[in-house]
């Protein structure tokens, strides 16, 4: 019986390390969705003791950061500027809205100030891409990574159902509900199939718009580098932040050159396609690194606030900007 039990626990190890790498497998091969891939993570987090933790948390830091200079490729800088101008201005100021409500309701709940700001930059502005760009700037570990991409792909599925039942029940036009969708769902990824469900118009303009409120990852982003280094630097000894020089986020330059050159040189259009896609693959297999993370005792010491936090955070956006856009307060 003894030998039983110790032939258990010496196959055990080899099982979870055999799933984990089938399952990493899977996500890289772009046959599954993010949230597919999330939820798998989860299901092996939950499922068995994670035998590459350390390893599995190194892996997902790099491919966080290469996924994001990858889905720089498929941006499109004109097209952007040419038919987004107001929708540019409209992201922005749902995005200043977002992150003051987002931070607030952090404070209020009591929430850790990195998960709280991955939330908050995640619904301000493009999702996982967001989430992937601010981590390893914040150097957030884990458990905060996990949180914030569960909330988002969890919301990200609910608005796939949601929008288009919404739009259809207050009879939006495509231009109404295209705007909508590009400035209250998370990942383009889901702006994407709601717009498609409501009608090729409402697609043209929830991918445009969309588009412009993607790039202002690179400003904040930007913005929030310059900030963590201040704080760095005026952080007491053996304080949080004040751990030498902050990294410099050196994807975020290379997702800007990504940008501009699949926008200024389209004869490589083939390549970029194949990059930018590689870059969702990366992104996919990341979430469910991510996802393997999670388990009942990260979930015990992290608590449901966050989760909170994402739902009213996101229904506050949706809700407002619904509103201004129904009212006809602005348009496209």
């Amino acid at each position: 019986m003894a030998d039983g039990v110790a032939q258990r626990q010496t196959s055990s190890p080899f099982n979870a390390t055999t799933v984990f790498f089938l399952g990493l497998l899977v996500a890289a091969s772009g046959i599954v969705s993010p949230a597919v891939a999330l939820v798998g993570g989860v299901v092996y987090g939950f499922a068995v003791e994670h035998p590459l933790r350390r390893q599995s948390a190194q892996l997902s830091k790099l491919l966080l950061q290469a996924s994001v200079v990858g889905l720089g490729f498929g941006m499109d800088l004109r097209q952007v500027i040419r038919v987004g101008r107001s929708g540019f201005l409209y992201t922005a100021v749902s995005i200043v809205v977002a992150i003051t409500l987002g931070l607030l309701l952090g404070r209020l709940l009591k929430i850790g100030g990195k998960a709280s700001f991955l939330i908050t930059a995640g619904t301000a502005i493009c999702g996982g891409s967001a989430i992937a760009a601010m981590a390893p700037i914040l150097d957030a570990n884990e458990e905060e990574i996990s949180v914030s991409m569960g909330t988002v792909f969890v919301l990200n599925s609910a608005a796939l159902l949601l929008f288009p039942a919404i739009g259809w029940a207050l009879h939006l036009s495509q231009d109404q509900f295209g705007l909508w969708a590009a400035l209250a769902i998370h990942d383009t990824s889901s702006v994407v199939g709601a717009s498609a469900r409501y009608g090729t118009q409402a697609l043209a303009v929830g991918t445009t718009v969309k588009l412009a409120r993607a790039l202002w990852i690179v400003p904040v982003s930007l913005a929030t580098a310059a900030i963590v280094a201040r704080l760095a630097k005026r952080a007491p000894e053996g304080k949080a932040l004040a751990r030498g020089k902050v990294t410099v986020p050196w994807f975020i330059f290379l997702f800007c050159a990504a940008a501009a050159v699949s926008t200024y040189l389209p004869r490589f259009a083939l390549a970029y396609v194949a990059l930018n896609h590689l870059g969702k693959c990366g992104l996919t297999a990341t979430l469910f690194l991510i996802g393997t993370s999670l388990s009942k005792r990260t979930l015990r010491q992290v608590g449901v606030k966050p989760l909170v936090q994402g739902i009213a955070l996101w229904a506050a956006v949706a809700t407002l900007s619904l509103f201004v856009i129904d009212r006809g307060y602005i348009s496209i």
